[in-house]
């Protein structure tokens, strides 16, 4: 009972900025223009990434589709995470690196809703 509430709340969180992180970047916030434009992400390229980082939180939050939330959230965090190793920027990476595991960690736990 406490894993399922503990993994609710994770999954809360990861919710919570996956739509945060998703709506800077359709509405092209100066900050993430800036970050992604030097990975040569035009407006178009980063609305689009934006979609999907929020329809990935959405995915999370239901038990047929959470596998599916977490695979592509992880996989737009791994996607910046490796444009940041390419720029060799360390600190952007080890920014990113928690965020990374805790979809692993969610996906560990799983679906506090799922019957099974």
């Amino acid at each position: 009972m406490i894993v399922k509430i503990i993994n609710g709340a994770l999954m809360l969180f990861a919710i919570f900025m996956g739509i945060k992180q998703g709506y800077t970047m359709t509405t092209g916030k100066p900050e993430m223009i800036d970050m992604f434009s030097k990975w040569n992400f035009g407006s178009v390229g980063l609305m689009a990434m934006g979609v999907v980082t929020m329809l990935s939180a959405v995915f999370i939050a239901f038990p047929k589709t959470f596998i599916w939330g977490n695979f592509l959230m992880a996989a737009t965090i791994l996607l910046i995470m490796c444009f940041h190793l390419l720029d060799k920027d360390l600190k952007g990476f080890a920014i990113e690196l928690p965020f990374f595991f805790l979809n692993l960690l969610i996906i560990y736990l799983q679906h506090p809703l799922a019957k099974g």
